[in-house]
């Protein structure tokens, strides 16, 4: 009696998930093409766009099928970021290409929004009372690709390497891989919540028009800073740690391997 319940919810849970993939995918393919198409592009720079606007959607899509429970009202706020970082790979594409410009107010808006969006889909998990696991780890997941394309976005501007920015998380994770003890949960930290609300505002205004170049270069290099002091922070902490608790299960194995 009690598993058809749980099995129903799962899903239930399942064809909502389906839903918002199909609404994901479908934004974030007519967003690129609509900017495609706004600068005039050619037909095969619009496919790739269209393309490259797809992957990260796709990468979210995968991970929310995937689950067991429903989907929640704050995980559909961040399925509607992710669609805009969608958008904002294109741009990147288009950017690229010489089809757009590294900063234009249509790429600021986006940028923004998802910006916005972020702290929205927090506020929702929290009031709503729809906080979970899954659905933090997929938030982390979808600030860490938007910091990506931000960053890439902003590095045509001031350099290439305002990317670490966006890398930093990745460099993290890879580094963890060979030091298990950076695998392990970090405490709450008001100052490294803090840094990621820096280091995304300082990435959305180096995109806008209108701050000039040195001013976006500045703002990029102390969010680089920032975030470079925070990550120092977590690696000392989890060392400590590891120092004082000594290897907890599996760790010494992973570092053998």
């Amino acid at each position: 009696m009690t598993s058809k319940p749980a099995a129903s919810a799962g899903a239930h849970g399942g064809s909502a998930g389906g839903a918002e993939a199909v609404g994901v995918l479908t934004a974030a393919a007519l967003g690129s093409w609509g900017l495609s198409a706004l600068c005039a592009a050619g037909a095969g720079v619009t496919a790739l766009s269209v393309a490259s606007s797809l992957v990260i959607p796709a990468v979210a899509v995968k991970s929310v099928l995937r689950r067991t429970e429903r989907i929640t009202s704050a995980d559909r706020v961040t399925l509607v970021r992710v669609a805009l970082v969608g958008v904002l790979t294109a741009a990147l594409v288009l950017t690229s290409m010489d089809e757009l410009a590294a900063r234009t107010w249509t790429v600021l808006i986006a940028a923004l929004m998802a910006t916005v969006l972020d702290a929205v889909d927090g506020w929702v998990a929290r009031h709503v009372g729809t906080s979970t696991e899954a659905g933090a780890r997929f938030d982390a997941e979808a600030d860490a690709a938007a910091l990506l394309v931000l960053s890439a976005l902003l590095a045509m501007t001031v350099g290439w390497w305002v990317l670490l920015i966006g890398l930093m998380r990745y460099l993290f994770l890879a580094v963890s891989l060979i030091r298990p003890v950076w695998q392990r949960p970090s405490t709450f930290s008001r100052f490294r919540k803090a840094v990621a609300g820096f280091q995304a505002t300082a990435l959305v205004v180096g995109l806008a028009p209108v701050v000039p170049v040195v001013l976006a270069t500045g703002l990029a290099a102390a969010a680089l800073g920032a975030l470079l002091l925070s990550f120092g922070r977590d690696v000392f902490a989890l060392e400590r740690e590891a120092r004082t608790d000594g290897p907890a299960p599996g760790e010494t194995q992973g570092q053998a391997g």
